[in-house]
């Protein structure tokens, strides 16, 4: 009896659930079985439902995300500016960037002139 799982005790269990398994077997009749029926159409139709919509909404986000990096890639050529540029020359009122060479020597005195 002490053969750990092997020889005839291996079999002797095996003997005593086939019994078992026989008996209930024999003692189940057809009348004590329910009627067959076929599955029902919600559960059925809730999962295909929810299984389209996750296809859709998986389908929608890669074309989102292909539109995303196709766009992002950005023009190949740059911009044209949004208005005209200024003519090259100075305009007429804006100030020249450069003092005058006069206005600086006229406020300066001269070194001959201040010597008796």
């Amino acid at each position: 009896m002490n053969d750990s799982g092997r020889g005839t005790a291996g079999t002797r269990v095996e003997e005593r659930l086939r019994a078992a398994l026989a008996a209930r077997a024999e003692s189940v009749h057809p009348a004590d079985l329910r009627p067959l029926a076929p599955p029902s159409r919600t559960v059925r139709s809730t999962g295909v439902l929810l299984r389209r919509a996750a296809v859709g909404v998986l389908a929608l986000a890669a074309v989102a995300a292909l539109v995303f990096f196709t766009v992002r890639g950005g023009p190949d050529r740059p911009a044209e500016p949004a208005r005209p540029p200024r003519p090259s020359g100075p305009a007429v009122g804006t100030p020249s960037p450069v003092p005058s060479s006069a206005t600086p020597s006229a406020a300066r005195p001269s070194p001959s002139a201040s010597r008796p």
